[in-house]
């Protein structure tokens, strides 16, 4: 017998975000978040994406044993000014038992029904800043900080309970030597003569400060033609900017403006935090921040986080301006490996930008779909 509960106090909370280090806690694989961090997520008081959007937790019990749990999400400027009646499913984990998968998502479905909205759709999170996707290759590959790690089992689930292929997320990564610094110096004079660009690099998060707000409005326009986007609203700019900026090495953090100094492109990186994540283990202190902040300075692998290119400047080269930039620091630094976040398979122009590297396809994951009319 599963008996749902909805989590809606601190501690039950805390149980909800704590449920996937039982459930992971023999794998190599899985990097456990910050506790801390993802109780944050789910505060509606310090989380501006509840300024639009709502949200459900629930844990799925049998007898007192938690053995799964989902978060159901409704995104209002996904549904009100963008007319996508889409009911939101995320942070989904569960035993290997179609029961409890089953509980939970009929749950999702029941409050999407409730809300009259035409479909479900996840794993996802808030906005595109948040995880997506659930894996279906590449279970022997470390996670990332900025995805969701599953075991193998979870596909079937979806399959077996009715579920579509929505999207399709590849992620990538390739040996730092496949840079070839001939052509981003060649190609970066070109591009630098014709069109008047130049780059801005940072040795400080306070640098970065004053032109973040301009890189989320670059963001917005940039992604705005993807399926399923939805903008950073400004109230998100001011969050995401205490969250991450200052978390990011401000030498990975490059911009690209015009002979107006106005930006055109960006290029977030980030040193990997997987080991230390694991290290950590869902605290920061006692010891869990020197596990970071250690590989914040020495990590050898760099995670593309987030690229973006105004619409009149694609597929004109600028990014190999902002490549060379990354290959100076990158060599100072002695990078060995630089992976990418999942990036949707029909996403053209992110695969012209990545060809010249030789990128091998390691992780793949999807979203998964069920109508509700």
């Amino acid at each position: 017998m599963i008996t749902l509960k909805e989590a809606v106090t601190k501690s039950d909370l805390k149980k909800f975000v704590s449920f996937p280090f039982s459930l992971y806690k023999d794998s190599p694989y899985w990097v456990p978040p910050i506790v801390n961090d993802e109780l944050e997520t789910f505060n509606k008081e310090k989380n501006p994406a509840f300024k639009d959007a709502d949200a459900w937790f629930f844990l799925a019990y049998k007898g007192n044993e938690i053995v799964g749990r989902v978060a159901a999400i409704i995104n209002k400027i996904e549904i009100n000014r963008q007319k996508v009646s889409k009911m939101r499913f995320g942070w989904f984990d569960f035993i290997d038992d179609s029961a409890v998968s089953e509980a939970l998502l009929k749950k999702v479905e029941e409050i999407g029904r409730e809300h009259t909205l035409e479909f479900m759709e996840g794993p996802v999170g808030f906005s595109n800043l948040d995880k997506v996707g659930v894996l279906t290759e590449g279970f022997d590959h470390i996670g990332t900080m900025i995805t969701w790690y599953n075991h193998p089992y979870y596909a079937s689930h979806f399959e077996k309970l009715g579920f579509v292929k929505e999207k399709e997320y590849m992620e990538n990564k390739f040996p730092f030597s496949n840079a070839d610094p001939k052509f981003f110096m060649k190609v970066n004079d070109l591009i630098k003569k014709r069109y008047g660009v130049k780059a801005i690099n940072f040795t400080s998060t306070k640098e970065v400060m004053p032109m973040a707000d301009k890189m989320f409005d670059l963001f917005n326009e940039t992604y705005s033609v993807l399926s399923s986007f939805v903008p950073i609203t400004d109230i998100q700019k001011e969050y995401f900017k205490k969250k991450y900026i200052s978390f990011i090495n401000p030498e990975y953090i490059k911009f690209i403006v015009d002979k107006e100094d106005k930006l055109i492109a960006f290029g977030i990186v980030m040193p990997s935090f997987s080991e230390a994540l694991q290290k950590a283990k869902g605290k920061l202190f006692p010891f869990g921040i020197f596990h970071l902040l250690k590989a914040k300075k020495h990590s050898k692998d760099v995670i593309f986080y987030l690229i973006g290119v105004h619409p009149e400047y694609q597929n004109k080269g600028i990014t190999a301006v902002m490549f060379n930039e990354y290959y100076k620091t990158f060599k100072e630094k002695g990078i060995d490996t630089c992976i990418r976040t999942p990036e949707l398979e029909d996403n053209i122009a992110i695969k012209q930008i990545w060809k010249h590297f030789d990128p091998v396809i390691h992780k793949r994951r999807r979203t998964y779909r069920k109508n509700l009319g």
